[in-house]
């Protein structure tokens, strides 16, 4: 039967967040309820409260998380009652184009839970990013699960659900970065700061970090930047191009979504070089570069979704690096918070005085 609990929801537009009582319905056909132990505070919560996603109030916030399923559902084989869980917001299909190709990481029919979860009174819930883990459980289809090694701590796992693994991702999977590249980052938040460490990870010869605060350039040092451009103070792309024998990088990751920064990114790349794009835009967003520029500087400007993950190969994986002691994903963990204290956080995100802030429950 249906189970009650607590989680916070956005109700309006730029309305404070509230805790409120969350009807969680038992899972149906391919969907699981899972205890969540985790889940941090991510830029694209605050973008659901303010609206920038859609307009489908009240939305159940949360989607980087990990946890315990609780239930499963009728033909449910996967994952079973007990297994610890990172939950991931692309449930791969196995039917589309991209999945009979061999490219699940680009299914272009990704999948959340059936059911709505509820209010007490029955109004529905959008779950942010069909997950919806500010709350004690939550429903979630059961492609949205992958197990992991249950010895690392929740509120470090649950950071490859979005941010980490899409920073780690752009690096790795889609900008293929490896030993002895130049690599260079544009934007050191969460997800800028994952792509150096994916870089140092990969074996990159150097690694330059770039910001406009000195606190984040200073975090990033610890990722595995070996070089850092404030640029408030600093043409970035002549730095770059200083710091790499004035070729330019191997390999530019755009980790802020704005045109003026990837024009930066653009120009800051060798010939042949690769820029990613995975910092998230706005719809009015416009980007203007010149046709011959783009022609003759060669190479391959790509765009990063999610990392180009495939949770089932790369959560585990990735997960096991951080056991071993070689991906320090416990570094993006600043503070540890209780889910009343949501909002605050939110305030300490606008301000750049958190790289994560973890709901642990």
């Amino acid at each position: 039967m249906a189970q009650e609990v607590r989680g916070v929801i956005a109700p309006g537009k730029d309305e404070a967040v509230r805790i409120e009582t969350i009807v969680v319905p038992d899972p149906g056909p391919g969907e699981a309820v899972v205890r969540v132990q985790a889940c941090g505070v991510c830029h694209t919560d605050l973008h659901y409260k303010q609206g920038g996603i859609t307009d489908e109030f009240p939305f159940l916030l949360g989607h980087e998380a990990a946890g315990v399923v609780e239930q499963v559902g009728p033909d449910v084989t996967d994952v079973a009652p007990g297994d610890f869980v990172v939950l991931n917001w692309r449930a791969v299909c196995g039917r589309c184009r991209a999945c009979r190709r061999g490219r699940p990481w680009y299914c272009f029919d990704t999948h959340n839970a059936r059911q709505k979860m509820t209010l007490a009174d029955g109004t529905e819930l959008a779950p942010a990013l069909g997950i919806g883990a500010f709350a004690e459980k939550t429903l979630v289809a059961a492609g949205q699960c992958t197990k992991v090694d249950p010895r690392v701590s929740p509120q470090v796992a649950g950071l490859l659900g979005c941010g980490v693994m899409a920073g780690i991702g752009a690096a790795v999977n889609t900008g293929g970065v490896t030993r002895g590249d130049t690599v260079a980052v544009i934007g050191c938040g969460g997800v800028g700061d994952a792509a150096i460490a994916g870089s140092h990870l990969a074996g990159a010869a150097k690694i330059i970090a770039v910001d406009i605060d000195d606190r984040k350039l200073e975090t990033a040092r610890g990722m595995g930047a070996t070089h850092t451009v404030n640029s408030r103070s600093t043409d970035p792309v002549e730095a770059i191009r200083e710091l790499t024998g004035g070729f330019g990088a191997d390999v530019v990751i755009e980790a802020v979504g704005r045109p003026e920064t990837y024009e930066q990114a653009f120009y800051a790349r060798d010939l042949a070089g690769t820029v990613v794009l995975v910092g998230v835009p706005t719809p009015e967003m416009k980007l203007e570069l010149p046709l011959l520029d783009v022609f003759g500087r060669g190479g391959a400007l790509k765009s990063s979704w999610y990392g180009d993950c495939l949770p089932s190969r790369d959560f585990p994986m990735l997960i096991d690096l951080h056991l071993q002691g070689r991906l320090p994903l416990d570094k993006f963990v600043t503070e540890t918070i209780a889910l009343d204290e949501v909002e605050k956080a939110f305030e300490r995100m606008h301000h750049g005085d958190v790289l994560r802030s973890v709901v642990v429950l």
